[in-house]
């Protein structure tokens, strides 16, 4: 029988997760719209319509939903219809009173850590690109869902020294990042391309899985250049569970 204990993750689309830590289910940066619905993002090569791919015929039941920041393919029109307005909702407090306005009922903004039916959600530190880009692109986190096992998801963020410490203070079972090497015409990029992942694997012993692609115009690295570049990773499809 598979142990009640343990930690999933399955990767829906993009950075929409389902993770399931003992028999607390939850649904993290939901972007349900229907391909080409949403416009690409400004100022971006590859200038097509998302999201690029169908969401996959995944249960998408929870018992909360976990937003790191409300970019549009981190939440978007169609969660807010489609998501129940009473749901818990946990976020960062600088976002708290957005989702407020758009008629969430419970929503709980997470300083430090917070608990919820017996798992711990701990908020985490990101950094969405490099510089003076990095500020522009406001405030983002990450969430650590800590029960029997630990689950670290990193959001929107690149290599920088809040990720290693993350890691170190959570001692992660299972780390999920946001991939794709997402990038403007100019810049650097402003999610992990292949050196930020490689980076987290030789940090962890923790099995690491990476999202975040080819469903977002902008996120230009494939599942597999980075699979092939640094192969003791997990790259899951559309609606796969992250495994070892």
């Amino acid at each position: 029988m598979p142990d009640s204990s343990a930690a999933e993750v399955r990767l829906v689309r993009h950075a929409t997760l389902s993770i399931t830590v003992g028999e607390t289910a939850f649904l993290v940066d939901p972007m349900l719209a229907a391909p080409g619905a949403i416009p690409p993002i400004p100022e971006t090569p590859n200038d097509r319509d998302n999201p690029l791919v169908p969401l996959p015929d995944v249960d998408l039941s929870h018992d909360a939903v976990v937003v790191t920041h409300r970019h549009v393919d981190h939440f978007d029109e169609a969660a807010r219809e489609e998501l129940d307005p009473a749901v818990p909702l946990f976020c960062q407090p600088a976002e708290a009173d957005a989702f407020a306005a758009d008629g969430f009922t419970d929503v709980r903004p997470v300083d430090d850590a917070v608990s919820f039916r017996g798992v711990q959600i701990s908020r985490t530190p990101g950094r969405h690109g490099h510089g003076e880009l990095a500020e522009e692109m406001g405030p983002v986190s990450g969430f650590a869902f800590a029960g029997k096992e630990t689950v670290y998801v990193a959001g929107d963020t690149v290599w920088y020294d809040g990720v290693a410490e993350a890691l170190n203070r959570h001692r992660p079972d299972m780390v999920v990042l946001n991939g794709g090497a997402a990038r403007f015409e100019y810049g650097e990029p402003i999610t992990m391309g292949v050196d930020d992942v490689a980076a987290v694997r030789d940090a962890t012993d923790a099995t690491v899985g990476v999202v975040h692609m080819e469903a977002i115009n902008h996120c230009l690295l494939t599942r597999d250049e980075l699979g092939r570049a640094v192969p003791e990773i997990c790259v899951p499809a559309d609606g796969e569970l992250v495994r070892d």
